[in-house]
């Protein structure tokens, strides 16, 4: 089985974003960036799932600047076979993205897609869906564990009330979540490797795709600060202050 695994290039999960001066969005200059922390558990339960002779092969694909390479051959040093990169300078709207993948997949005819649940920069949640909206194949979502069984896929989703397991027919679509796994780090022999493993260019109008964004955004800003606290001498004191703030009876 073939196993087709999205990944984006974002900014590094340990660097604080800044807001351009303008409020026109998030300033991406001289900023680390790095694989989407979603979409690197993706890669590592592919990886695992081939080691168990459940896959046969794993092609990893990003839509993005020129510089998602890096991304892809990170995936590529991971445990990933090849790679395709979608190239555009523009921002791409997760339902762009969810169109690009849907002809990817038809040409690649994977047996499963396992991508992030989200991606840390928009949090948008819905490539995922979209995909298995736009495709015609059941989905798992959230998935905390995989388990793979001849032509079914049994999917233990994280939800409000706790675990629930999914049984899908495949071809399917699984999004990861956190307790998934624990991605591994390439090592540099697997980074050397990965330098001559094909990775595939191409443009949308390759795939007849309109990534046209449908949405605009206004403005954005960063968060109010956080106000400093007080300190109280004693239980009544802070009993006093609760009830001035109407938290407490």
């Amino acid at each position: 089985m073939k196993l087709l695994v999205p990944v984006k290039r974002v900014i590094d999960y340990n660097v604080k974003p800044r807001v351009k001066a303008d409020g026109s969005g998030v300033d991406l200059s001289n900023v680390k960036m790095s694989m989407n922390p979603f979409d690197e558990i993706a890669v590592e339960e592919a990886i695992r799932l081939k080691e168990k002779g459940v896959a046969t092969e794993i092609v990893a694909v990003s839509v993005g600047p020129a510089k998602a390479q890096e991304t892809l051959r990170t995936a590529l040093a991971m445990g990933a076979d090849r790679a395709i990169l979608i190239e555009s300078d523009a921002e791409v709207e997760p339902l762009a993205v969810a169109k690009l993948l849907a002809k990817v997949a038809a040409e690649e005819t994977p047996g499963m897609v396992i991508l992030g649940k989200q991606a840390i920069d928009d949090d948008s949640n819905q490539t995922g869906q979209m995909l298995a909206a736009l495709l015609g194949w059941s989905q798992g979502t959230f998935a905390s564990k995989v388990e793979v069984s001849g032509d079914a896929v049994a999917v233990t989703r994280e939800v409000d009330g706790g675990l629930e397991t999914v049984n899908l027919k495949l071809p399917a679509i699984v999004t990861t979540d956190l307790r998934l796994n624990e991605p591994r780090y390439a090592s540099l022999p697997n980074i050397m490797k990965a330098k001559s493993k094909p990775l595939a260019q191409k443009k949308p109008e390759d795939y007849g795709v309109d990534i046209a964004p449908r949405h605009t955004t206004l403005k954005v800003e960063e968060p109010p600060k956080r106000s400093a606290g007080i300190k109280v001498a004693d239980v009544d004191e802070l009993v006093a202050k609760m009830k001035a703030l109407g938290v407490a009876a």
